[in-house]
C-alpha cells in the first residue's frame, strides 16, 4: 500500500508539472516614476532607417522617467490569499523568475501552478522599465559584467581565478547544482545596471505595493534591501517575506516594523569558501 501512495504521489506531481497553465487573466502595467525636464541640448536631424528622410529630434522637453514594468499572471485556481511579487537582484531583470536557463520551469510558472496570483517586475533602469537620460536624470555610468564576472561573484566558480573561456578549465564549486553547460545562456540575462538609482527604485517598488498589496514578496540578492525598506514603510500591506540571498538590508533603526512579517531567508551553499560572501 504504502508502494502504492507513493507511486500515486509521484504521478500526481509530475501531471501538476506538465498541466497546462490556466489563467483568469494576465497583463502588464508600468507604476510610479516622474516626469522631469531637460534643457540645454542640441536639436539634430536623425535617420531612423537606412535610406529614410531625415526627421529633426530635439532633446529639450518633458521625460517621464524612472516608471517600472510589472507582468502579471491570475491563475484560474486562485488559491494564494494574497498576490506574490518576485523582485530580481543587480544586473538582472524579471526573466530570473521565468524559464531557467537550462530551460525547465521557472518559480514563476512553479507558483501560477500552484494558484499564486503573480506579479513579476522588471525594476527601474532594468528590462522594459528603459532607461533615462544620462547623466541628466541617471547619475554616474553604468555597470556591464563580463562573463567571468558572476561565474566567480555567484559561487559558480571557486571564487576569482576560476573562470576560463574553456569550460574544461573552469574551477567549479564543490557539489555544485547550477547547470553549468547552460552558463551561456544564464548570462545572456544580464543587463546593465546603475549603483545611483536606489531611491528611484524604492520609490516604484512601493507605488507597486500600493497598488497591488496586501501580497507576499519574494526578492533576491540587491532587491535585499528593496524589500526590507518597503516592508518597513508598508508593514500593514506585507504579509510576508521571502529573501533569497539579499545582499542588503532594510533600516536598522526601522527594525521593529517587521516583527509581525513571516520573514524566511534563504541562502546557497558554498559560502565560508567564498571571499565576499561572508563579508555581506
Amino acid at each position: 500500500m504504502r508502494t502504492i501512495l507513493v507511486i500515486g504521489t509521484v504521478a500526481l506531481i509530475a501531471a501538476c508539472a506538465q498541466a497546462p497553465i490556466a489563467l483568469r487573466d494576465m497583463g502588464s502595467f508600468h507604476v510610479g516614476g516622474r516626469d522631469v525636464e531637460i534643457s540645454g541640448k542640441p536639436v539634430r536631424e536623425v535617420v531612423f532607417t537606412p535610406g529614410g528622410v531625415p526627421a529633426k529630434v530635439d532633446l529639450n522637453g518633458t521625460y517621464s522617467v524612472e516608471a517600472m514594468y510589472v507582468q502579471y499572471f491570475l491563475p484560474a485556481n486562485r488559491r494564494g490569499a494574497v498576490p506574490l511579487l518576485m523582485w530580481h537582484g543587480g544586473g538582472l531583470t524579471g526573466v530570473t523568475y521565468e524559464t531557467t536557463p537550462d530551460g525547465r520551469e521557472g518559480w514563476l510558472n512553479y507558483f501560477v501552478k500552484q494558484g499564486w496570483d503573480t506579479y513579476n517586475s522588471d525594476a527601474v533602469e532594468r528590462g522594459r522599465a528603459g532607461w533615462a537620460m544620462t547623466p541628466d536624470t541617471f547619475k554616474g555610468e553604468p555597470v556591464f559584467l563580463a562573463k567571468a564576472n558572476p561565474f566567480e561573484r555567484f559561487r559558480i566558480g571557486q571564487s576569482l581565478g576560476s573562470w576560463s573561456p574553456d569550460p574544461a578549465q573552469r574551477k567549479l564549486m564543490p557539489n555544485l547544482q547550477f547547470p553549468v553547460e547552460a552558463y551561456d545562456n544564464f548570462v545572456k540575462q544580464s543587463v546593465p545596471r546603475w549603483t545611483t538609482t536606489d531611491d528611484a527604485i524604492i520609490r516604484a517598488y512601493t507605488a507597486l505595493v500600493d497598488k497591488v498589496c496586501p501580497c507576499v514578496i519574494l526578492f533576491h540578492s540587491q532587491a535585499g534591501q528593496f524589500g526590507f525598506k518597503v516592508a518597513q514603510a508598508r508593514p500593514d500591506k506585507v504579509k510576508a517575506l521571502v529573501a533569497v540571498e539579499p545582499a542588503g538590508v532594510g533600516d536598522a533603526k526601522r527594525a521593529a516594523a517587521l516583527k509581525d512579517i513571516p520573514t524566511l531567508v534563504v541562502f546557497g551553499d558554498n559560502i565560508a569558501l567564498d571571499s565576499r560572501w561572508p563579508q555581506i
